[in-house]
């Protein structure tokens, strides 16, 4: 059953990164060509934003195909970790586009001419809502596919969907304000776009470490789990309870407490049955280690 779970984990997130790149791929063009045209350099800042997008979700596939390899002899814990790898790079990505784009915007900014910045046409608005409107559409599919699938990489790519659907609201402001007669607003735009950028960058890739890095479920995880494994019969008490994020898997070590009096069969079969109960009903838990102790 686990393999089958995950094998459709597996086939959910490229599809929904085949999507994205479908769609980042339309709209990359339909920027980049109104920002040229429209003489909008927010607009451009926004359509290599969206080449970024595609980039990213290239890079998603490889990611959920290499973390959803089966363990082997030198991996016997399985590949998981590899997707907040792939997590780590759109982040690192995201960072490198954000800072140019700032570096571009600040340069325009502190020339103080701003006779030479052109004004952006009136279509490049529509393009503009156009973008944000489909972006927060894909950010809000992304996120709940993620969500159900528990791929940190796919979430990755939603929040970069949502950095996007941002930067194309401050590409919007901008394009106005410069409209309105304040051409220097379009490159404020620029530097607009390159903070939401950075922090979706540093969002992704916090998430990434403490993956990496063992970290325990949050609380309300940890209760749940507790729960079920108190809940079963012959369980006295829970004496520890630790997790660890493993990419998006979760270990868990159990220390219950049974009646000291039970024989070997039967506190096994009490550890046997929290076990199987608390992987059963908690699937993105990949293993629950049980020790008994005499209570």
């Amino acid at each position: 059953m686990n393999e089958l779970n995950y094998s459709n984990h597996e086939k959910i997130a490229i599809k929904v990164s085949i999507i994205s790149i479908l769609a980042n791929t339309f709209l990359s063009i339909f920027k980049l060509l109104a920002g040229i045209i429209g003489q909008s350099c927010a607009m451009l800042c926004d359509s290599v934003h969206s080449i970024s997008d595609v980039l990213s979700s290239i890079i998603v596939i490889f990611g959920v195909k290499l973390s959803s390899k089966k363990a082997d002899k030198e991996h016997q814990y399985g590949h998981e970790r590899l997707e907040c790898v792939v997590a780590m790079i759109l982040a690192i990505i995201l960072f490198y586009i954000g800072v140019n784009i700032g570096i571009s915007g600040i340069k325009n900014i502190i020339s103080g001419n701003y006779e030479h910045l052109a004004v952006p046409k009136g279509f490049t608005l529509v393009v503009a809502i156009i973008s944000i409107l489909t972006k927060e559409a894909m950010f809000l599919y992304t996120k709940i596919v993620a969500q159900k699938i528990n791929s940190s990489a796919l979430m990755a790519d939603a929040w970069h969907h949502h950095s996007d659907s941002l930067s194309s609201i401050g590409s919007f402001v901008g394009i106005l304000g410069s409209r309105l007669g304040f051409p220097v607003f379009d490159s404020i735009a620029s530097i607009i776009i390159c903070v939401f950028i950075l922090k979706a960058g540093y969002d992704i890739f916090k998430d990434s470490i403490n993956k990496m890095i063992d970290r325990a479920c949050d609380d309300d995880t940890m209760d749940k789990i507790l729960n079920m494994a108190c809940m079963q019969d012959g369980v006295v008490k829970v004496d520890m309870i630790k997790t660890r994020l493993f990419g998006n898997k979760v270990y868990v070590d159990l220390e219950i407490s049974v009646d000291g009096e039970k024989n070997l069969k039967e506190a096994h079969k009490i550890a046997h049955n929290v076990h199987d109960n608390i992987e059963k009903n908690m699937k993105f838990i990949k293993h629950c280690m049980i020790h008994v102790n005499p209570a």
